[in-house]
């Protein structure tokens, strides 16, 4: 696969993805204010766009990044993307400790 093709898939993977979080919103608006921690990234994400992928549910920008790989053939399964994004994972968690001791400390 060459970098157009990469191109075009990711653009296209954006515009599915993005039409997948306006149809969730349009269907239950309020899955925009429902929140849930995502699997791959560890941020506390709105519920429209978020797909399960067995034991994992991954954001809206996580859905992205899942989908455009597999087409691309970089990943297998959401289990290959999760473990990818450890260190993001790691480090948001690092993130809201701090944040927590600083709300506390105040």
């Amino acid at each position: 696969m060459n970098k157009e093709e990469e191109i075009k898939i990711i653009e296209n993977m954006q515009q599915v993805v993005e039409q997948m979080r306006l149809d969730d919103i349009e269907e239950d608006s309020s899955t925009a204010t429902e929140m849930f921690e995502c699997s791959c990234c560890g941020k506390t994400q709105p519920l429209a766009g978020s797909i399960q992928y067995g034991k994992y549910r991954l954001c809206n920008n996580c859905v992205l990044l899942a989908e455009t790989g597999f087409a691309i053939g970089k990943f297998k399964n959401a289990q290959d993307l999760v473990r990818a994004m450890e260190d993001t994972r790691l480090q948001e968690m690092c993130d809201y400790i701090k944040q927590e001791e600083m709300k506390q400390n105040n």
